[in-house]
């Protein structure tokens, strides 16, 4: 027996307005209802079960009651179906909006006077959809209009430059925080005893065969004193650890092996030894590194 609306419309539809209804009252913050909430996912189930139920069992009961008829029977049930599906209200209403043209029947009633080669024009009506649809069109351009080029609202290449340029003040809000952004435009030289521990045990498990336990210098020269063959200062020492020293003799770069903030950590502790005074140190090598901020600084 025919439908007026097919059981695969029903059930999804039914369910999907009781889910957006529950999601709707029940306050789950930032996460779905039926996830935050296991007894929603329960009922959901349950009622998701119950409408199949319901419909096999409809279903079952018809077919039953419909085997039993006649032929006769049948076509007479299925003629009345068809045609109070037909004449119902709300069909009427819903055929008489989109579509207020003539049939075919009473198309000589809107014939025109025009006719060429045997072929005649209509004066029908356009269909409400498309009608609607320009008039729409012409509320929204009124709208636009008003938004975009009296009231001067931003448009989308405005929008997009403001989002743009937040962006890139919340990235470099993150590179403040990001230890392994950092490079030697941004490195700040660290104090606390916690990290100067950190920046011994990356130079110990890394530089002592050129510079010595005590820093003092052997292959490499003395670290504790004030003379520096590429600048001193936390961001000359940053850079020349990242990139390494001379050409062909000097530092291999560090870059490739450790992380910024590890090589934050190394120059750091370094500077910190300034002064340490080691055990029989080597001559010093370079220049008097005065920092910049202080007084001038001494070319190298």
């Amino acid at each position: 027996m025919k439908k007026y609306i097919p059981v695969y419309v029903r059930v999804p539809v039914l369910f999907a307005l009781v889910f957006m209804a529950l999601e709707y009252f029940i306050d789950s913050g930032d996460r779905p209802a039926f996830i935050k909430y296991p007894l929603v996912s329960i009922f959901l189930a349950v009622f998701l079960f119950l409408q199949i139920a319901i419909e096999i069992v409809v279903l079952a009961i018809d077919r039953v009651t419909y085997s039993i008829l006649t032929d006769a029977q049948r076509k007479q049930l299925d003629d009345a179906e068809a045609l109070d599906f037909r004449e119902s209200a709300w069909y009427k209403k819903l055929s008489n909006f989109f579509n207020k043209s003539k049939p075919i029947e009473e198309e000589g009633t809107i014939l025109m006077n025009h006719d060429y080669d045997g072929i005649k024009e209509l004066d029908n009506v356009l269909p409400p959809w498309w009608v609607n649809l320009f008039y729409a069109c012409i509320v929204f351009a009124l709208i636009y209009l008003v938004r975009f080029h009296i009231l001067e609202g931003k448009d989308q290449k405005a929008e997009f430059d403001t989002e743009m340029a937040e962006a890139r003040l919340a990235v470099e809000e993150y590179k403040k925080t990001a230890k392994d952004l950092i490079d030697e435009n941004t490195v700040a030289q660290l104090t606390e005893p916690a990290e100067i521990a950190e920046g011994k045990a990356v130079f110990q498990a890394n530089c002592i065969p050129c510079h010595r336990p005590d820093a003092g210098g052997a292959i490499g020269p003395n670290l504790t004193d004030e003379y520096w063959l590429l600048g001193g200062g936390i961001k000359n020492v940053f850079h020349t650890i990242t990139e390494g020293g001379r050409d062909g003799k000097g530092m291999v770069a560090w870059k490739g092996m450790l992380k910024p903030s590890e090589i934050q950590l190394v120059a750091s502790y370094v500077l910190s030894l300034k002064g340490s005074n080691p055990k029989d140190p080597k001559e010093p090598q370079g220049d008097v590194w005065v920092d910049d901020v202080k007084a001038p600084q001494t070319a190298k």
